[in-house]
C-alpha cells in the first residue's frame, strides 16, 4: 500500500518560514516502525499520521526522527490544513495518545488558518538540581533569567520545561550543549525546552530546543504554545479572556507566528496558526 507524504510549514504564510511537518492523511496499516522509518526519510522534527475514524474524527500519532512523540501542535496544524484544502474546512477531532484535541480550520478569504484546543493543562515546580542541570546544558547563568516567570515544567499534551530569559539578547544568543540537555530531557521525560522572553504582558518571543527529537531547534511549537499559556494563566500573568501572540522561529531564519487564547472556564488553551503546503505529495 502507498501511503502519500504531504509536507506543509505550519504558523506562516510562506514556505519558506514556519516549521516544516509531514503529514499522512490515511496511515492504515503503518506500525510504529513504518511510521518512525517515514518520519525518519521525511526528515522534520515531526511528521503526523492519521487514520480515519469517520465522522470527522481521526486517531492521530506524531513522530519524530528518533521516537513518537505524545502530542505536536504543528503538525497538527499542518494536518488540519490539508485535510480542509481537500475536504473542506470545520471541526475535525485528533484522538492523540494524550486525549482528544478538536481542530477547526477556517479560509474567511485569506489562508486557511487553524486553531487546535488542547488537553487541560497542567503544571509543577522543577527541582533545584534539574534547573542547575538545564541552565548548564545552556550556558545561562542564574542572573540571566527573568524572575516574574519561574521556572516550571508545563504540560498541555507533552512535557515543556519553561525558562524565561531577562533579555532579548539572552535568548538570541543560543548555543547548548545538545547531549548533555537530551539526556537531561529523558529523565525528565521533556518534549521540549520552551525557552521565553516577554516583550509585553501579551507578546512573547519563544525557543524551542528539540534534541530528544534529533533537533536542535523547532522553529514553531504549538504544543509548547499550548503549555505556555497554561503556564502564564496559573501564574496570573495572563488573564482569561486573553489573546497572546508568540513570535518564534526569527533566530534561526523561519519566522512563525502562533496565536494563543485562553477563555474563562475552559482549562483548555487554543492555538492558531496558519499553514502552507511546501511542495507536492510524495510516496
Amino acid at each position: 500500500m502507498i501511503h502519500e507524504v504531504l509536507r506543509y510549514a505550519a504558523f506562516t504564510t510562506d514556505p519558506a518560514g514556519g516549521n516544516p511537518a509531514g503529514v499522512v492523511l490515511d496511515a492504515s496499516g503503518l506500525d510504529e516502525a513504518a511510521m518512525l522509518r517515514i518520519a525518519a526519510e521525511v526528515g522534520y522534527s515531526e511528521t503526523a499520521f492519521l487514520v480515519p475514524r469517520g465522522g470527522g474524527s481521526f486517531t492521530a500519532r506524531y513522530f519524530s526522527p528518533r521516537a513518537e512523540v505524545p502530542f505536536c501542535g504543528h503538525a497538527t496544524v499542518a494536518a488540519a490544513v490539508a485535510l480542509a484544502e481537500r475536504a473542506g474546512t470545520g471541526g475535525r477531532t485528533f484522538l492523540t495518545r494524550t486525549g482528544e484535541v478538536p481542530v477547526a480550520v477556517t479560509a474567511n478569504g485569506g489562508a486557511p488558518r487553524a486553531t487546535l484546543s488542547s488537553v487541560p493543562t497542567r503544571q509543577e515546580p522543577v527541582a533545584a538540581a534539574d534547573l542547575t542541570g538545564a541552565l548548564a546544558a545552556l550556558g545561562w547563568r542564574a542572573g540571566d533569567l527573568d524572575t516574574a516567570l519561574p521556572p516550571r515544567i508545563a504540560y498541555a499534551g507533552a512535557r515543556h520545561l519553561v525558562v524565561a530569559a531577562a533579555t532579548r539578547e539572552r535568548l538570541a544568543a543560543l548555543d547548548y550543549d545538545f547531549d548533555r540537555l537530551a539526556a537531561l530531557m529523558l529523565r525528565l521525560d521533556l518534549t521540549t525546552v520552551a525557552l521565553v522572553w516577554r516583550e509585553s504582558a501579551a507578546v512573547h518571543h519563544v525557543r524551542n530546543p528539540f534534541p530528544v527529537g534529533g533537533v536542535v531547534e523547532d522553529p514553531a511549537t504549538g504544543a509548547a504554545a499550548a503549555a505556555l499559556g497554561g503556564y502564564l494563566r496559573a501564574l496570573g500573568l495572563a488573564a482569561p479572556p486573553a489573546v497572546l501572540t508568540l513570535h518564534q522561529g526569527h533566530d534561526m531564519g523561519r519566522p512563525s507566528l502562533l496565536t494563543v487564547t485562553l477563555e474563562p472556564d475552559d482549562p483548555r488553551v487554543h492555538v492558531s496558526g496558519t499553514a502552507v503546503a511546501i511542495q507536492g505529495p510524495t510516496a
